[in-house]
């Protein structure tokens, strides 16, 4: 069971590390990890509070970065999510494809 956990909780990050890409907030992302890959809210939360931790200058730039001209239209995030979902992820640390 750690296992699948583990590559869950890897999964719910990579999803994370592209709303980041998409410039979303926390909340967004909750949001459209929620709606479009049942994923909870609050294993949203915890991950990117994780990731916020490990890499506090990273979220300290990008909160001071974020401005309302960065945000997508509802119709972009759901087509965004909806490609990030439908996508075979590309783990970095999966050393089964190589």
């Amino acid at each position: 069971m750690g296992d699948s956990s583990a590559s869950y909780i890897r999964m719910v990050q990579h999803l994370i590390e592209r709303c980041l890409i998409f410039r979303m907030t926390k909340e967004e992302c909750m949001e459209a990890l929620s709606k479009h890959a049942n994923i909870t809210p609050v294993i949203t939360s915890t991950v990117w509070n994780e990731l916020e931790k490990e890499n506090k200058e990273f979220f300290e730039v990008y909160a001071q970065s974020k401005s309302k001209d960065d945000r997508m239209s509802d119709e972009e995030t759901t087509q965004m999510i909806q490609k990030m979902v439908l996508e075979p992820s590309r783990d970095p640390d999966d050393q089964t494809s190589q």
